[in-house]
């Protein structure tokens, strides 16, 4: 298992990230969502899923302990894309994040940052970005995510 992009969002993840930053649409997020370890698909399945929805329709689930909610990060979480003309890529981060006191119950194995188009937007509307192995067994206390060092993305400039 290793962190990847979904096939639907090979691409599109600066600039459905900027569309976010931007406000195009005024409604649009970046949401943070956690999948249940014990019922979690293959990595390679989990690669060909184009919607939010079509991840939790499958035999993975998001995960439901006390405490535990989807994180939303609006245009004001997030950080002004700029392109690392030095290293010749693109870098995007987003803030650590922090699900207070999450009671036991769900093991969680990865986290989906997904492109959100809208507040009322339904899951199936809803484009999974990036994807990152995320093992951890609630127990009560704080659960905190940083989901890279580096940043949740980075594309690099090579030609095929």
């Amino acid at each position: 298992m290793a962190d990847f992009i979904p096939n639907v969002a090979l691409g599109r993840v600066v600039e459905l990230y900027n569309r976010v930053k931007t406000g195009d649409p005024s409604g649009s997020a970046l949401v943070v969502v956690a999948l249940e370890a014990s019922t979690i698909e293959t990595d390679a399945v989990l690669r060909d899923m184009d919607s939010l929805a079509d991840i939790l329709a499958g035999a993975t689930n998001e995960a439901t302990n006390s405490g535990y909610a989807r994180k939303v990060l609006t245009a004001a979480d997030l950080a002004t894309y700029a392109p690392d003309d030095t290293n010749d890529r693109a870098d995007l981060d987003i803030p650590d994040q922090v699900w207070t006191s999450v009671l036991a119950g769900d093991s969680w194995a990865k986290l989906v940052i997904c492109y959100r188009p809208d507040s009322g937007s339904p899951d199936s509307a809803v484009i999974p970005l990036s994807v990152h192995d995320f093992p951890i067994i609630p127990d009560g206390t704080d659960v905190v995510a940083q989901i890279a060092t580096g940043g949740f993305y980075r594309a690099t400039n090579s030609a095929a």
